[in-house]
């Protein structure tokens, strides 16, 4: 035993510690990357042109399926255990995120500017062109439409692929998925199929706002004052008729957008003389904090998309109604496939090609299809408030490709 004891000791004693992970060096191609220099923390990634995927795949999951797998294991385990319990954390329970309520808002507000900002630089003195196809979904900001054959619509065939140009309007530019409104995302949280016609519809960024705190006359929503129970995996409410009612008669204690309302028409009136790239700098600012607005938001209440077509429901879970007409839907009888939904899903970038030089002699000849490869693209968007003045996001230089230069079209046979 003494023996064995000390051998023990030794072993345990003569442990060698790991040595400490070296870091790795960087490449000739990250270098190369960034001019041959270091990249530094505060740079965007690298983010290449954005390739459409193919209409019969599924979307990639944002959360691995074996990660979904383990979740719902240990919720089904946690039921097992205990049957009956409340529900602590918000807003599973029915109530608010106390410090989600202002940035709901703020995305409200930053819509609101997103959309008079459009309107002025398409519709408003010295408006930027805008074109759309008559047969596809495509878009180009610019006076003449592309050459580059990616048409997918009716008689694509016949026309080679190329489009036919038209004016665009605003919602070419930006257009938001439309959902079913919730009055009770926890006590109802899922529309029927016999009920698509009672529930109504609205933008998808919207139902998010209200969701989160914003109130909106037009859709009144319940508003909880205690959590709900959890009895079996269904919810119970036990809040009494008088208080639901008298919470009914006066208004909620979360900011109405009433207040907010002035701030608007005050920024109307500044709007109206500044000058267009100023304009255009602070819809592009309004275009990226309701999408990162909407990024946190999306981090506690539920947005589910279809895994086949561009359909969103906001809410803990998707809808019943059969209304998909994409891939395999004859084999889920016309039901979503529901999975988790990104910022890309709630608000499409509608990624269009981004023209170089717009004020020089390339605006006047069409971008050739010939060279296509050394094009960038960028949504609609950042390539609309970019023509009108505003500087280019850090995160959208490499997707825009500012560092190519295109031959001319006469030499791009020539390239290798």
């Amino acid at each position: 035993m003494p023996a064995a004891g000390l051998f023990a000791r030794r072993a345990v004693s003569g442990r060698v510690k790991p040595p400490a992970r070296s870091v790795r060096p960087l490449g000739a191609w990250t270098r190369w990357l960034h001019g041959g220099r270091e990249p530094q923390e505060e740079e965007a990634p690298y983010a290449d042109v954005p390739r459409p995927g193919r209409k019969w795949e599924r979307k990639p999951y944002v959360t691995p399926m074996k990660v979904l797998i383990r979740r719902a294991k240990e919720e089904r385990r946690a039921r097992q255990e205990s049957p009956c319990r409340v529900l602590e954390h918000p807003p599973d329970n029915g109530l608010l995120v106390p410090h989600l309520i202002e940035v709901a808002h703020q995305v409200h507000s930053a819509r609101e500017r997103l959309l008079d900002g459009l309107s002025r630089l398409v519709k408003g003195e010295g408006a930027i062109p805008v074109k759309r196809c008559r047969f596809c979904s495509e878009v180009h900001i610019g006076d003449v439409g592309h050459e580059i054959r990616t048409c997918e619509g009716p008689d694509s065939g016949s026309r080679n692929s190329l489009h036919v140009w038209r004016p665009g309007t605003v919602k070419d530019v930006v257009g938001f998925p439309y959902c079913y409104h919730l009055f009770d995302r926890v006590g109802k949280p899922r529309v029927v199929h016999k009920e698509k016609y009672v529930f109504p519809r609205l933008p998808a960024i919207l139902e998010l706002c209200i969701q989160a705190g914003v109130d909106v006359e037009r859709y009144p929503t319940k508003r909880r004052t205690r959590p709900v129970y959890s009895i079996d995996g269904r919810i119970a409410d036990f809040e009494l008729d008088e208080e639901d009612g008298s919470q009914a008669e006066t208004p909620p204690e979360p900011c109405s957008p009433c207040p907010s309302q002035p701030s608007d028409d005050g920024a109307d009136r500044t709007v109206e003389e500044i000058s267009v790239s100023e304009l255009s700098s602070r819809t592009l600012q309004s275009w990226l904090d309701m999408r990162s607005g909407a990024a946190r938001l999306m981090r506690k209440y539920g947005v589910v998309t279809c895994g086949y077509c561009p359909d969103v429901q906001v809410g803990p879970k998707g809808h019943k109604v059969r209304m998909c007409k994409a891939s395999k839907h004859q084999q889920r009888d016309g039901q979503h496939a529901w999975q988790e939904a990104t910022v890309d899903d709630l608000v499409p970038p509608n990624h269009v090609w981004h023209v170089r030089d717009p004020a020089g002699d390339g605006d006047s000849a069409p971008l050739a299809n010939e060279l296509k490869r050394y094009f960038g693209k960028a949504p609609a968007v950042v390539e609309l408030c970019v023509r009108g003045g505003a500087p280019v996001p850090a995160q959208y230089r490499s997707m825009m490709r500012l560092d190519v230069v295109p031959p001319a079209r006469d030499e791009y046979d020539l390239v290798a």
